[in-house]
């Protein structure tokens, strides 16, 4: 019997069957631990049951063997294998799982009609613009692509943009915690200052090899403040190079704790992960292995010693802490402060803040506080602070603004008074959107009492008339009308109701264009 998805799940489902009657290419999003696999195994018995044969794509033996055993468990189906020796054409299965290293041979791709497969799904979708997979991926030309992945970064959606053609759907890290299917995250700053500054880029990531460098003469303080906040706890620790992992492994061990460590060479590697999992250890060391294709719900700790400033990898380490078990209230995450000038440095902030001036305030925060920090609460906080100090500068610009009589209002007025912070904070991710907003875009929203010289591309014009649309619907408030009302000092007018605000205007004309002595615009609520 079918397994049962979650209602995220279905709604991504039916969200990739929607964009796909109008793009051939479009991505899912879903944190570590929200059932990705399950999904796509889903949509993958969907197409089949449409006549489609399906290739699922991944570039490690543990992803595929993980889908195909998920996609046995979530639909009874079975799938022929496309790696090394094994071979799927002839086989009566529908559904192939392949390697990306072995469907990109020439050979191994010549023997394929170019309609074989009309669904092709790339699990770790942030790996496909490679040459590898592109190969692959133009082979098959007509088919529909869906690519899966955890939280990117917006460098990661800029590169997806460039294949993708849309987003079907995302499930963020704070709705899947909030909704009780991953578990929450307290966030400690630990004060041992690591030096960066002469660590080196490569591949638009610190070198792995110059980080071990900087890491070395910090190992024992690290197990020290480790000691303090780990000896009961089940704890996984990312380094950067495996002989940094054993050492590190052998100076816990000086320490009392219970470690191991596993690499890609490590011939024991499934009896280690074992043990840990039964709890014959309570630390796992490992050099970037554990970030894809691993799971131990049970952990509780996650020690991250290899900074990075790329977010779908930092998220992936701290996934491999986030699933829900029996007696686990919380994961710890351990954050060290990493001295360096880059301001993109992922921190815990970058796990749940879309907004760079939110997750700024919110690092700074985590650092001040000395102890545990549940992350989105600190969010919130910080979201809170950055949120008064925008208006202040609204205060300033709307000061500005009446001086100079302006008709129109401002975007960041507008968004600020609807309390919309993804507004704020939007960043365009497809080439579309970081276009220049259309005539039209720009005649619509000027028409709507926006003023469109704030606004530099067609993403935030579309986001923008998209909302006005929705307000309408909902008979909210105009942009003119919150010009008029925020300009005599009500305040955040965009969340009130088109008809109390109408009322509220014609009892100010009927005044003769003055506020009535029973109001007192800066403390009136919406009735």
């Amino acid at each position: 019997m079918p397994m049962e998805l979650r209602p995220y799940q279905q709604e991504a489902r039916d969200a990739i069957f929607r964009e796909w009657e109008n793009v051939d290419k479009t991505l899912l999003v879903l944190p570590t631990g929200t059932g990705k696999t399950v999904v796509f195994a889903r949509v993958a018995e969907d197409c089949v049951r449409n006549g489609s044969r399906v290739l699922i794509l991944a570039h490690r033996g543990e992803l595929l063997q993980q889908a195909a055993d998920k996609l046995e468990k979530a639909t009874g189906l079975g799938c022929a294998t496309e790696k090394a020796e094994e071979n799927c054409l002839g086989s009566w299965y529908r559904i192939t799982v392949g390697s990306v290293q072995t469907m990109m041979r020439d050979k191994r791709l010549s023997a394929f009609p170019s309609d074989y497969f009309g669904t092709v799904i790339i699990d770790e979708a942030h790996h496909c613009i490679s040459d590898s997979y592109q190969r692959v991926l133009q082979h098959f030309p007509d088919a529909k692509v869906l690519g899966v992945t955890a939280t990117p970064d917006r460098g990661d959606m800029k590169n997806l943009g460039q294949y993708f053609e849309s987003l079907a759907y995302e499930y963020t890290l704070p709705k899947a915690i909030r909704e009780g299917y991953l578990s929450p995250i307290r966030a400690l700053t630990i004060p041992l200052k690591l030096e960066l500054a002469g660590v080196g880029i490569q591949s638009g990531d610190f070198k792995a090899g110059d980080i071990a460098t900087a890491l070395d003469p910090y190992l024992y303080q690290i197990a020290a403040e480790m000691e303090n906040y780990c000896m009961d706890r089940k704890t996984v620790v990312f380094l950067p190079l495996v002989k940094t992992s054993q050492k590190f492994r052998d100076i816990l061990n000086g320490y009392g704790f219970r470690a191991a460590e596993v690499n890609g060479e490590s011939r024991d590697r499934a009896e280690v992960l074992e043990a840990f999992d039964r709890g014959d250890y309570n630390v796992l060391c490992n050099s970037m292995l554990l970030t894809e294709g691993w799971d131990c719900p049970s952990v509780d700790c996650i020690v991250v010693l290899r900074p990075t400033k790329i977010r779908s990898l930092y998220s992936q380490m701290v996934g491999r802490g986030t699933r829900l078990c029996e007696g686990k209230d919380h994961l710890l995450l351990l954050d060290f402060l990493w001295h360096t000038e880059r301001h993109e440095l992922c921190h815990p902030a970058s796990l749940v803040c879309t907004d760079a001036e939110v997750a700024q305030v919110m690092t700074a925060n985590i650092e001040k506080a000395g102890c545990a920090v549940d992350i989105e609460e600190a969010e919130k906080q910080a979201a809170s602070e950055v949120v008064a100090q925008r208006e202040e500068t609204l205060a300033k610009q709307l000061a500005e603004m009446r001086r100079r009589k302006k008709k129109l209002v401002d975007p960041l007025q507008f968004e600020m008074s609807i309390q919309a912070e993804d507004l704020a904070g939007y960043v365009p991710s497809f080439g579309w959107e970081a276009a220049p907003p259309s005539d039209k875009q720009k005649a619509t929203l000027e028409k709507l009492g926006i003023c469109p010289d704030e606004i530099d591309n067609a993403g935030k014009a579309a986001k923008l008339l998209d909302r006005l649309a929705n307000r309408r619907r909902e008979g909210l408030t105009t942009p003119k009308q919150i010009r008029f009302l925020e300009g005599r000092g009500f305040q955040h007018v965009g969340t009130w109701q088109f008809d109390t605000a109408r009322r509220m205007i014609d009892r100010i004309a009927a005044n003769g264009w003055r506020i009535p002595r029973d109001i007192i615009p800066a403390e009136y609520k919406e009735a």
